[in-house]
């Protein structure tokens, strides 16, 4: 929803030099500053963004392929609605020449050839989770079928740290920043 304003004005010019530099760097990054930092993480002290640096260093730990932690972060992403962290993540897909057919094809994973039965299992176990905030005892077999328990551990890890993403987001009326046009893909 471009155009929509978030609850907290963006801090367009922030007073720390910390923040001055990843403003600086985040831009340079990404071609702009991301309006999570404006209304969120300029308001905070920098450990608040260190946090956020420490979550993306363990994402880097995961053993599970790059593919599916996107799509496991945008299927979260989907249903709880977060519009930034759906377009950030297929921003990312494209950046790692990943391709957006899977994530756009995401709303019918259940019928599609092109996931694998893993990737099913993954998207049933994180959409069940994510939606019921529990889960089915066939659910978590049909997991075990195509996951290691570590495997298993690192799901559950993209799940809930996206939920932080999600609800900080949702919590700020933060919408897309357009980095792919994310709301035009919506169905």
């Amino acid at each position: 929803m471009e155009g929509t304003q978030t609850y907290l004005t963006s801090i367009e010019k922030p007073r720390s030099i910390l923040m001055k530099l990843v403003y600086y760097f985040t831009k340079k990054q990404l071609g702009k500053v991301i309006t999570p930092i404006k209304v969120l993480y300029a308001r905070l002290p920098i450990s608040f963004v260190q946090v956020n640096n420490q979550m993306n260093k363990l994402d880097r730990k995961i053993s599970i392929p790059q593919s599916l932690i996107y799509l496991i972060r945008n299927q979260v992403a989907r249903i709880n609605v977060c519009e930034f962290c759906m377009d950030i993540s297929a921003y990312q897909i494209l950046k790692e020449n990943l391709g957006l057919e899977k994530v756009e094809a995401l709303y019918e994973y259940e019928t599609s050839h092109l996931f694998t039965g893993a990737e099913k299992a993954a998207l049933n176990y994180v959409s069940e989770l994510t939606r019921n905030k529990s889960l089915q005892q066939e659910t978590v077999e049909e997991l075990k079928k195509h996951f290691t328990e570590r495997e298993i551990c690192e799901i559950v890890f993209l799940v809930s740290s996206e939920h932080f993403y999600n609800m900080t987001n949702l919590g700020l009326n933060i919408h897309s920043d357009s980095m792919c046009d994310i709301t035009k893909r919506r169905s």
